[in-house]
């Protein structure tokens, strides 16, 4: 299910199965180290900051749903953490984020018909044609053999460069690289305009979509290796979200009993605001849209405690006042009036807090973070407005 405006001419369209994170949904977790030997210190920072905008450019046209990359500084280690929901095959992540994807194309030295296979790669040198020169990559069929291929689009300096290559070498072999191995070498038959090219090798579909969408992405710019790989199984993450149900609903259901006991039919008023609000948070939720965590969860149950206090605070306010002689509808103005800086003052605190965690905090805290923030800002809404319009209709005089 999903909400479309588009049809009614509004750009705005949401499925409305919620976004479920690593831990929920299962998924593949990788921690990459960068080295950086070749890098000076002052560098490192902005290299480890570069390689994970490559990841993400590469994770992203990969088409996977809500990924976590973030960096992180352990020691002198300078670490890359990706997480992948819904991604179960790792072999498949390592094979697309792991490659440098360092693409170059090079001309022959001198060919040598029965060299061996590290002999006949030094046959050729280097060329100023690189994957810098790209304009995209795709993933094509050969028209003659129907065999898996990468189609190459140069930009106009990329284009100039390829057509100087092929003019040179007619009738000869250029080689094209990655990562310095060579993976095709075509023999050139005539010179080549327009900018085009095509990588051909003995691909599977599945490799050379990842080949197009590594060199669509860009090249890493340092080297990294694997020293974490682990799959997070479906089943864990449906036995998450049932134990967060479980608990959520009976933490709701001890509020519901308690406001009732204590504040009668006010409490029942408050516990229908309290459907209100969570009502509305899931619909925040849906529309930025916001991954749900096991982190995200509790920072949701724990906002509903939060706009339980705001009740509890005006409630409380509003008996004082009534005490004091104060008619009903007298003493529900005075109770919101005179309990609102409580209110916004510890909500502004915790949001505080919140920021300071999504700030500085990786993916599991800023999760938390996120959905706590979120549901302060509603309960703050739903306490002075949504219980107040209630009991305002209820005691109108």
């Amino acid at each position: 299910p999903q909400i479309d405006f588009s049809k009614i001419g509004i750009p705005f369209k949401r499925d409305l199965e919620p976004k479920l994170g690593l831990d929920l949904q299962g998924g593949a977790h990788l921690v990459l180290l960068a080295d950086m030997k070749d890098i000076t210190p002052e560098d490192r920072d902005n290299a480890l900051d570069a390689a994970e905008q490559v990841i993400e450019r590469r994770v992203n046209l990969f088409g996977v749903t809500e990924p976590v990359i973030q960096t992180a500084k352990v020691g002198g280690d300078y670490r890359v953490i990706v997480e992948l929901p819904g991604v179960t095959d790792v072999s498949q992540a390592l094979n697309l984020i792991g490659k440098t994807a360092q693409l170059d194309f090079r001309e022959p030295i001198e060919a040598s018909p029965s060299a061996t296979l590290a002999a006949f790669e030094q046959n050729f040198k280097k060329t100023d044609l690189t994957g810098k020169d790209l304009r995209r990559a795709q993933l094509s069929f050969s028209q003659e053999t129907g065999e898996p291929q990468v189609s190459l689009e140069f930009n106009s300096d990329g284009a100039k460069k390829f057509e100087e290559i092929t003019t040179k070498n007619v009738q000869k072999q250029v080689a094209i690289f990655l990562d310095d191995e060579i993976i095709s070498a075509p023999t050139v038959q005539e010179k080549i305009t327009g900018g085009n090219a095509v990588i051909t090798g003995q691909f599977t579909t599945s490799e050379a979509k990842n080949l197009a969408i590594q060199l669509n992405a860009g090249a890493l710019p340092i080297p990294i290796k694997v020293i974490e790989q682990r799959n997070v199984g479906p089943t864990l993450g449906a036995a998450s979200i049932e134990k967060s149900f479980i608990a959520g609903g009976i933490g709701f259901l001890i509020i519901v009993l308690f406001m009732i006991a204590n504040y009668g039919f006010n409490g029942f008023l408050a516990d229908f605001a309290l459907l209100i609000y969570t009502a509305i948070v899931f619909a925040i939720f849906k529309t930025l849209p916001v991954t749900l965590t096991l982190a995200g969860i509790a920072g949701f149950i724990l906002s509903i405690g939060m706009a339980v206090d705001a009740n509890i605070l005006i409630f409380e306010r509003i008996r004082e006042e009534i005490r004091w002689g104060k008619e009903k509808e007298a003493a529900i103005d005075l109770g919101f009036n005179r309990a609102w800086s409580s209110i916004r003052d510890s909500n502004i605190s915790s949001l505080i807090t919140c920021a300071i965690l999504f700030w500085m905090g990786i993916g599991i805290i800023r999760g938390f973070a996120l959905t706590l923030a979120i549901g302060i800002l509603v309960s703050m809404f739903s306490a002075v407005t949504v219980t107040r319009t209630f009991l305002k209709v209820i005691y109108k005089k």
